[in-house]
């Protein structure tokens, strides 16, 4: 049996044991929000306990089988003995990789809900038509995973779809489904607008940021210059009549965010607040992330808009992620939200890395 693995489920266990023991106090009990972080974290540690404790109970069943089957002299006990020896002994295996995979270090960020910002890249009118196409692939795909969503800001394009266009996806564990996303989508097709029927590729970027929280990112409000002005996008004429599309900018770095889709400029400014709360810690992320660059080098694509991470091609009704090499023929399926199979994959691979990170 792994003994750094046991030491460390030895003090899980203890700290369980303690979670346990605040969790009938007075104190926590008479406390809502207390005592809801209370309880997800002793149902987090209960599982493990569990797991581990029936890990201990198959090896110590695996190790008995042995020693009887070694005394025994009638042989066919002694089949029976070697065999359970070798069934107990598979299941504290299998009990010991479920443990080790729960233990990987988990992404802090994976539990938060996601602000998405697609924007056209390269192929002008078409490019921006694939932008519309993606969103409305992330809002499918957050709908099959019970998630909500939540226009922040648009910007149409005069040919259709979106020059750039900001939601949130709303849930708990929206980001550890969307995070992967992150980067240039790329598409092959022919557009409605081709007369020679030609092939033509188009990208769009995709950034997508975990939404924090006021107390997580410390904006000083005198860094940031706040204007207000004439909204022009799609919330209808009675928008237009009022200045109350606004417009921050971060002094330190020159960041802009906007945001016109609600009527109310105040709705609006706590929406714009969210996106730039988000973009800075991105920021703050990225730059502790450029500090690893040499562990980096095994991750599953920087997440980066310059990455070229997936591809999506009509003719051949397939989708293929780069930084994998993984290819899906469904193309229609994915476009509808069946990005399950794509993410599972990316998860995976992020899981194996992380495994063999903790091993070196």
């Amino acid at each position: 049996m792994d003994e750094q693995l046991v030491a460390r489920l030895i003090k899980i266990e203890k700290t369980f044991l303690e979670v346990e023991q605040e969790l009938a106090e007075p104190d926590v009990a008479g406390n809502p929000t207390l005592y809801t972080e209370v309880s997800r974290r002793y149902a987090e540690l209960r599982a493990i306990v569990a797991d581990f404790r029936a890990m201990q109970q198959a090896d110590t069943d695996a190790q008995e089988a042995s020693e009887l089957a070694a005394e025994e002299t009638d042989e066919e006990m002694v089949v029976e003995f070697r065999q359970l020896a070798e069934e107990r002994q598979a299941e504290s295996d299998r009990l010991h990789a479920v443990l080790h995979l729960a233990l990987v270090p988990k992404d802090p960020n994976d539990t938060k809900d996601v602000i998405i910002e697609v924007r056209a890249a390269a192929g002008g009118d078409e490019a921006a038509i694939w932008a519309g196409d993606l969103m409305r692939m992330y809002q499918r795909f957050a709908e099959l995973n019970s998630f909500t969503s939540e226009s922040i800001d648009t910007s149409e394009s005069e040919a259709g779809g979106f020059n750039m266009v900001t939601f949130a996806i709303k849930g708990r564990g929206a980001f550890s489904k969307f995070k992967y996303e992150a980067g240039v989508h790329r598409v092959q097709r022919i557009p409605k607008t081709e007369s020679q029927g030609r092939v033509h590729t188009s990208t769009a970027t995709v950034a997508v940021m975990p939404e924090v929280e006021a107390v997580e990112i410390d904006i000083d409000l005198s860094d940031v210059k706040v204007d207000t002005y004439r909204s022009s996008g799609p919330g209808g004429q009675s928008v237009n009549t009022t200045d109350s599309a606004v417009r921050l900018t971060y002094l330190p770095t020159g960041l802009v965010v906007t945001c016109q889709d609600e009527k109310s400029q105040l709705q609006n400014k706590e929406k714009a607040f969210r996106v730039l709360r988000a973009r800075l810690y991105q920021e703050q992320l990225e730059s502790q992330q450029a500090e690893l660059a040499d562990s980096r080098r095994s991750q599953i694509g920087s997440g980066g808009r310059s990455e070229k991470i997936r591809t999506y091609n009509y003719k051949d009704s397939r989708v293929t992620d780069h930084r994998i090499g993984l290819t899906i023929k469904r193309l229609p399926q994915i476009l509808e939200g069946d990005l399950g199979a794509m993410v599972d994959a990316l998860a995976l691979e992020e899981t194996d890395r992380r495994l063999n990170e903790e091993e070196s």
